[in-house]
């Protein structure tokens, strides 16, 4: 009991480390970004998460704020460095975080539901009626927040995060990845991948269009253990371990007994302890140098279970680079949300989204803004 206290605590704790700004009083002069890039402020938004990119610019945003509900869109017809004007589509949703735009139409993930927004780049402005999709997720709030996208297979992917630290649970949906068939009749929840305990990003190969996705490690286990992971999905029925092995190699304390290391995917690569990834996404663009070219961009959050925030801890995006379905380099792209000495986070990076134009958004709901990334060759 009195250590359950002290993990409340220290993140309590971790949530007034954050510095409240306005979005003129970043100081973006204090991020570190490779040669050649400039980072922006695109928009404000409150709590930004998932972003998916529409007709004409547009830009559908989800958010997780407790009490709004929101979702919006970011309209920008001419491509200019910043959002032109931004719109609540709707409100009073439950922690929509995950969006997902395809053939006109706008779906959200909202713990339990998953809506359909019809048309609706012709109707954001009209505060649209959603059509329920399902309403039989789970409704814990716990890991319950969802990052979901559609598959080269035309499904929509959803995750389904444990609802506790580690634990097994009774339901086999918690720790997974689905997915299901919008268009179907009964549309359907099919378990695609096992032994998750909470995935709040995915992305396909640009090449092999294998499921990537990240993982977020658990709390309570020590500073630098266990990893958050990388992980590949080759096929459907896949089990990557949780709750019995953290990290690919670590058995679990409690729920490991009889089971063997070898009976589960391990990572592809190892991210640092706690650094909370979200979001992962294959750079897909043209603008940055070709180092990035189909290769992973990953927000790392930052998570409060670490004494001190010191080390790899999130707080940054960073580049896994892969030679073939190898990753031979794990990097920092770009740092500085992180005020070291003063363990304080001005910033917390959350999703990214690769424009048209090569161009990288980065959601922040630490600053309550979305960024614009761009690249220009020194002359």
């Amino acid at each position: 009991m009195m250590k359950k206290i002290l993990l409340n605590i220290s993140f309590i704790m971790a949530c007034f480390h954050m510095v409240e700004l306005h979005a003129e009083e970043l100081p973006l002069d204090k991020l570190i970004l490779p040669p050649g890039f400039s980072i922006s402020v695109y928009a404000e938004i409150k709590d930004a998460r998932q972003m998916s990119l529409g007709k004409n610019g547009t830009v559908y945003v989800g958010s997780r704020r407790r009490g709004e509900g929101k979702i919006y869109a970011l309209l920008n017809p001419d491509n200019k460095l910043a959002a032109e004007q931004v719109i609540t589509i709707d409100s009073g949703l439950n922690m929509p975080s995950g969006v997902a735009y395809r053939d006109g139409d706008l779906y959200v993930g909202a713990i339990k539901h998953v809506y359909r927004y019809k048309n609706i780049d012709k109707t954001f402005d009209q505060n649209p009626e959603p059509e329920v999709l399902t309403d039989k997720f789970p409704d814990k709030t716990h890991h319950g927040w969802k990052f979901i996208n559609f598959g080269p297979d035309g499904l929509l992917y959803i995750p389904v995060g444990a609802p506790c630290n580690i634990c097994l649970s009774e339901n086999e949906i918690f720790g997974t990845i689905t997915r299901m068939d919008v268009n179907s009749a009964d549309r359907k929840i099919e378990i695609f991948a096992r032994g998750i305990r909470n995935s709040v990003g995915f992305d396909w190969h640009p090449g092999t269009k294998e499921l990537w996705f990240t993982d977020n490690g658990g709390d309570g286990l020590g500073d630098n253990i266990p990893a958050d992971e990388l992980n590949r999905a080759t096929k459907a029925g896949q089990n990557f371990g949780y709750p019995f092995y953290h990290q690919g190699d670590i058995k679990d304390r409690k729920l490991s007994e009889g089971k063997k290391a070898e009976d589960y995917i391990p990572p592809v690569q190892k991210l640092g302890a706690h650094v909370a990834a979200l979001g992962m996404t294959f750079y897909t663009g043209t603008m940055f140098p070709e180092r990035f070219h189909n290769q992973i961009i990953i927000p790392e959050r930052g998570s409060w279970n670490r004494s001190r925030k010191s080390g790899h801890v999130g707080y940054r995006l960073t580049l896994v680079t892969l030679e073939g379905n190898k990753a031979v380099k794990y990097e920092p792209f770009i740092t500085g949300w992180l005020d070291k000495k003063k363990n304080k986070g001005w910033g917390r990076p959350t999703a990214t989204l690769v424009m048209p134009d090569g161009s990288l958004l980065v959601a922040d709901n630490g600053a309550d803004v979305i960024y614009r990334v761009t690249y220009k060759k020194a002359d």
